[in-house]
């Protein structure tokens, strides 16, 4: 029997909503590991500035001190804060230390 034209219709449409939604698909996964790697990097620069910087520290211990989600407060059970405090090994002519 062969396929009448409503029928061939009907699959290609069926397919070129199958391509879409594979594409839709895609585009949200990349999307989604764009905002990971944001949120990676902006954590990383956080955690080098509470290095150097006490009210970036105290935000960050706010911050975690802070998180709603008790699986999220269990990955800081063991985690050790910076305290702000420049490392004794840096001299008073390190441009990052305040005069």
């Amino acid at each position: 029997m062969a396929e009448t034209e409503l029928e061939k219709a009907e699959k290609r449409y069926a397919q070129a909503k199958a391509r879409l939604q594979s594409i839709r698909n895609r585009e949200a996964t990349r999307q989604r590991k764009l905002d990971t790697r944001r949120k990676v990097i902006l954590g990383g620069a956080l955690l080098d500035l509470a290095e150097r910087d006490s009210g970036a520290a105290a935000m960050l211990d706010r911050l975690v001190r802070n998180l709603a989600r008790e699986q999220d407060r269990k990955a800081f059970a063991d985690w050790v804060a910076p305290t702000g405090l420049p490392s004794p090994a840096r001299s008073s002519s390190d441009p990052d230390t305040p005069s």
